[in-house]
């Protein structure tokens, strides 16, 4: 707001004065009534209070209500919060241990499962293994038990035979060919034992009993075998027939002898069936390994 400034003059006459004096006494002359009036101006006008200065006027109950209001659920809100929070890390712990006791308990019945299954195959492996046992006894019409089961332990195999896999194998070792057979006179001596000639059925049944054979005589002789030509076929005495042979040569013959002291998996020979040789017995074994 501008400030209204009010002017008085004031004229004196001075007698006998220059005029240059009476020019000076008049412009201080004015000076000072101008600041006069301007003081007088500040006295006079009442103060003007400013708006953002005024006295706030005092609270009314209502507000004081609101503001009660606004703490209290300010504080509700709060113990509402914390409530939560309590609740849901007791819940969260409950939870947990709940977990961990159903963790646990699945752990143990994984253990016991496991022990079962464990003990169901071993009980089923010792079924399988006296089934076999017993159908073995059935086949003789007088089972020698004290030959094989001696001190109330049973053996799978007899006394001087050789236990492969599930079969027991004879290695005749006469020494004198007066004790030497033909084939099929062989095959009648390994039928007194519940045997027959013995029937190579896989490379490392061939070469399990290349290993156990021995060189004797010469090299033309060998043990028979339970393979012969029946019928213009090649045949093992059980009827069974190969598609794997080991031959050495593509001499003629009927009956065939395993070669020692020859290449493990190429022994094989044909001859006549008459020829005096030693001869390999095989049959289960009694107890299945």
């Amino acid at each position: 707001m501008e400030e209204e400034l009010n002017y008085a003059s004031v004229n004196f006459k001075y007698n006998g004065a220059s005029t240059q004096e009476k020019h000076i006494n008049y412009v201080e002359n004015t000076i000072y009534g101008e600041v006069k009036m301007h003081e007088q101006t500040w006295d006079d006008t009442p103060p003007i209070i400013s708006e953002n200065r005024k006295t706030a006027p005092s609270s009314t109950p209502l507000q004081v209500a609101a503001a009660c209001l606004g703490i209290l659920c300010v504080v509700l809100i709060s113990v509402i919060v914390l409530l939560t929070v309590y609740y849901k890390s007791a819940s969260t712990s409950e939870s947990r241990m709940h977990y961990n006791n159903l963790t646990a308990q699945n752990q143990q019945l994984w253990a016991e499962k496991t022990s079962l299954e464990r003990q169901t195959k071993e009980l089923t492996r010792e079924r399988d293994a006296l089934n076999w046992t017993v159908g073995i006894i059935l086949e003789y019409d007088n089972f020698s038990v004290n030959s094989y089961c001696s001190q109330k332990v049973c053996k799978p195999c007899l006394e001087g035979w050789e236990l492969f896999q599930s079969s027991c194998y004879f290695f005749t070792k006469q020494n004198f060919s007066s004790l030497w057979k033909n084939w099929t006179e062989s095959q009648q001596h390994c039928r007194e034992y519940k045997a027959h000639l013995v029937v190579i059925g896989s490379e490392e049944e061939q070469e399990f009993i290349s290993n156990h054979s021995t060189w004797y005589h010469d090299d033309l002789h060998g043990y028979w075998t339970g393979f012969s030509k029946m019928d213009g076929e090649w045949r093992w005495v059980d009827g069974s027939s190969t598609n794997v042979t080991y031959w050495m040569s593509a001499k003629l013959g009927s009956c065939m002898l395993t070669v020692p002291q020859k290449n493990l998996l190429d022994n094989w020979d044909k001859v006549g069936c008459d020829m005096k040789n030693r001869w390999i017995c095989e049959t289960k074994a009694l107890i299945k390994s």
